[in-house]
């Protein structure tokens, strides 16, 4: 009877293992304290999202209030992009410096004087200074938010967390553009003024919320402590062997010997970041300079694809369109932003399960066709003499596919990608580049759009803008490997071939699969 139960105990083991070969594993539960940590570093995105949403009504009440000419409000409009650069090139030194967690608090303290500046404002002069504080706070915020995100998130659900920043961008876009509406019957000299100034209110929010936040585990093993690195990755990760493998990799880019166990070493560290840049820009190998187009080259695109055009002039563009009264206006550029927030929303939950490529090309896809139309739509109604029901709400269709193209795509996988590629040590600096890229773009399109559309009407703009998407959707196809699933340190492994990068993914692939049946051999 002995023999026979072991003898069946043996079989049942055996058909255990088998099933266990045949079925996948289960996918991890979502890591609720990485989750928690992904949400309060992104709400200092709220911030550019409040400011682009409440510029696009507030800029009317100004224009009125002060008698600015059109190309005043288009600066007021796009310098705080520029502005952003100040923090955007201080966010990677002082990150490196103070650490993740208090740069956010310090980008939340500076938006907050900013807000203040601008409810305040007497004059155009006082409210530019205003409009440069603030956007320092929003450089700070762009470039910290996905970079503590990418860091603290384990590889199962690092799309689906480091797309919160924009998230929250378009949560800011929403709330802004209730403020406009809300604001809206006050007096003209209050009414924008209460819409700019309550801004101040999330950078409260946010500054006494960050501090309840963990620093981020890399940062942590750059400065040598190694203890408290462990602690962070014991709780952000999916399990402790994922914790063991995340802190080895960290370790061996911060060239710290894998055998150490120590609770704190000391690592020798480049002053600010001393021979990063020459990394970056002067000798770049073929992967760092491969890393380098697909970053920038995604904020690039990302802006200069038109959506800030359509997101901060959406009330002139609806008055173009034929509605031409205040309040359907400010009503309709709140479709834009409910389509726009719900739509990003969507995209958090399939980028860990779709991957990077296809949203993004799907995006692009859908871009293109939805600017196309918006420009024949606009054409249309510019060289007719009478109202079009018909072109009109196409103008209003095609504005709101082309957000809800933009948040599934393009919004949240320019930031999830250039958090994700840069290898450790370049990574503050890199992501740092692809926020000025990003802000930069975004500054010209801004400052420029109202005296484009006069030169090459308000149709002929929107299909510059989707010949723009065009070549954006071949660059992303030849030149963007997938990266889901992958650890931050396994990422830069598939770059550098370019335009090959397909073999390069295959052969990993291949190695990865012998890896594991050697594995399994071993096991059993």
């Amino acid at each position: 009877m002995t023999d026979r139960k072991h003898e069946d105990n043996g079989v049942s083991g055996i058909s255990n293992d088998l099933i266990a070969d045949f079925n996948p594993p289960k996918a991890p539960k979502r890591n609720k304290y990485a989750f928690a940590c992904a949400i309060l570093a992104s709400m200092t995105s709220i911030l550019l999202g409040y400011d682009i949403g409440v510029m696009s009504g507030a800029q009317k009440y100004i224009q009125r209030d002060f008698g600015c000419t059109d190309g005043q409000i288009e600066i007021l409009v796009g310098i705080l992009n520029l502005y952003s650069l100040v923090g955007s090139a201080a966010a990677g030194r002082t990150s490196d410096w103070i650490g993740r967690r208090y740069t956010i608090v310090f980008a939340g303290a500076i938006f907050f004087i900013g807000a203040i500046l601008m409810g305040f404002a007497t004059n155009y002069a006082f409210l530019m200074v205003g409009r440069f504080v603030a956007g320092v706070g929003v450089g700070y915020a762009l470039m910290i938010a996905p970079v503590y995100t990418a860091e603290v998130s384990p590889a199962s659900a690092r799309g689906f967390l480091t797309s919160f920043p924009e998230v929250f961008i378009n949560a800011g876009i929403m709330f802004g553009y209730v403020s406009n509406y809300a604001f809206s019957k006050l007096p003209l000299h209050l009414g924008w003024r209460f819409m700019l100034g309550i801004g101040a209110i999330p950078s409260i929010i946010l500054a006494v919320g960050v501090l309840g936040m963990p620093e981020s585990p890399r940062w942590l093993v750059m400065q040598g402590r190694l203890g408290d690195a462990k602690i962070v990755l014991d709780k952000t990760s999916d399990s402790l062997e994922e914790s063991k493998l995340r802190l080895a990799d960290i370790k061996k880019a911060a060239g710290i010997p894998e055998d150490c166990n120590d609770e704190f070493v000391q690592v020798t560290k480049h002053s600010h970041g001393e021979g990063i840049w020459k990394e970056l820009l002067i000798h770049p190998t073929p992967t760092v300079r491969h890393i380098l187009m697909a970053a920038l080259g995604i904020h690039f695109f990302q802006q200069a694809s038109g959506i800030d055009a359509v997101v901060l002039y959406s009330p002139r563009i609806f008055e173009k369109a034929g509605i031409v009264k205040d309040t359907p206006q400010l009503l309709a550029t709140i479709a834009v932003g409910f389509v726009k927030t719900t739509f990003i929303l969507v995209a958090t939950f399939l980028l860990d399960k779709i991957g990077r490529r296809p949203l993004l090309l799907s995006s692009i896809a859908g871009m293109i066709v939805s600017l196309m139309s918006l420009g024949i739509a606009l054409t249309i109604i510019d060289n007719s003499d009478h109202k079009i029901t018909w072109a009109i709400a196409l103008c209003i269709a095609t504005i709101l596919s082309y957000v809800a193209f933009f948040s599934i795509g393009m919004g949240p996988i320019t930031w999830v990608y250039s958090s994700e590629i840069f290898p450790l040590r370049l990574r503050a600096q890199g992501c740092s580049m692809g926020v000025v890229v990003n802000r930069v773009t975004s500054g010209v399109i801004s400052m420029t759009f109202l005296t484009l559309y006069e030169k090459i009407t308000i149709g002929g703009a929107f299909f510059l803008f989707a010949a723009v998407a065009a070549v954006a959707c071949m660059f992303f196809y030849t030149l963007y490997p997938e990266t889901q699933g992958m650890n931050l340190e396994e990422v830069e492994q598939v770059f550098g071939t370019f335009f090959r990068w397909r073999s390069r993914q295959a052969e990993l692939d291949r190695k990865k699969e012998a890896e594991m049946l050697v594995n399994s051999k071993s096991q059993s």
